[in-house]
């Protein structure tokens, strides 16, 4: 069984939906590791909606071990195996019925659930619920291009038109102000807080302060905090920061870190305190959740 650490907290590498990234190269190559991913950094014209976009492709459909993960992902196998959408979730799951084997995922923004889902991130937490039907015809499209670099185009061009008119960035000329001159559309599905939204994305930076210093940055208590997080995004602040430095641990872990430094250079405390939370949040001890890792990535003995 492969864990599949899911998408990578914003402001670090392009996220990909199983392990490291590899080259982006011009052709498919054949399969060689039991999941191999392809990682690229969205355009800025999908900024504030979209985190992350890769490929993948397995040998065959296999049970996946589903981290916890902050990020909500969209997962569209061009086979017409499943289009899906995932939502954040801080336990684990195991995937025995995820038939997914060839195609792309995209890591969303509160912003971008809003958007592309018309319902607030917080009803996706936990939640595997299959994407509209118009995406069909998408993944139809998709199919049908040889190549990763074409598959990405066409993947933003199809999110940019996904978008509604006002939630898009603003592409007019400034004004004289230095200010942008288009108005908010009223009926813009973006109503998330600006700040709960800053908050969410700093307390997964590396070395990212805690929750109470977060909220005192932007000017707010710790209840607003803790308040439009329940309301906004799901999870508690202290959980969505619990589970972007396991995931930090994890990136490491996958790249070929030794536990005791990945569990120091990810922010835990000692070895105890990191042995307990990767038990947690993956139902593993560290040396299997490593095995694991090298499992997916075709090194395990």
């Amino acid at each position: 069984m492969e864990a599949i650490p899911n998408q990578a907290p914003p402001n670090q590498a392009p996220p990909n939906q199983a392990l490291p990234n590899q080259a982006l190269p011009n052709q498919a190559p054949p399969i060689r590791d039991p999941c191999e991913t392809i990682s690229r950094r969205p355009h800025h014209r999908l900024r504030g909606h979209v985190l992350s976009l890769s490929g993948f492709r397995t040998n065959a459909p296999i049970a996946h071990r589903i981290l916890p993960c902050n990020i909500p992902v969209l997962i569209i196998d061009i086979t017409g195996a499943a289009r899906v959408a995932t939502g954040a979730s801080a336990i684990p799951t195991i995937e025995r019925d995820a038939f997914w084997g060839h195609g792309m995922t995209v890591g969303l923004t509160p912003a971008g659930v809003s958007a592309l889902l018309g319902m607030p991130m917080r009803e996706l937490i936990g939640q595997t619920v299959p994407m509209p039907a118009f995406t069909a015809e998408l993944a139809e499209r998709l199919a049908v291009i040889p190549d990763w670099p074409a598959r990405f185009a066409l993947l933003e061009e199809w999110l940019e038109n996904q978008l509604p008119p006002c939630s898009r960035p603003c592409v007019q000329k400034p004004c004289a102000q230095k200010r942008c001159v288009q108005k908010p559309c009223a009926k813009s599905p973006d109503t998330e807080d600006p700040l709960i939204t800053e908050a969410w994305f700093r307390l997964q930076r590396p070395n990212a302060p805690r929750v109470a210093s977060v909220a005192a940055s932007l000017g707010i208590s710790r209840r607003r905090l803790e308040t439009g997080f329940q309301r906004q995004i799901g999870l508690p602040p202290g959980t969505v920061a619990r589970i972007a430095r396991f995931q930090r641990a994890v990136s490491m872990i996958a790249l070929g870190a030794a536990l005791p430094q990945a569990a120091f250079d990810s922010g835990y405390a000692d070895q105890p305190h990191f042995t307990r939370d990767v038990h947690t949040m993956s139902g593993l001890t560290p040396s299997a959740l490593r095995a694991n890792l090298q499992d997916a990535l075709g090194r395990g003995s």
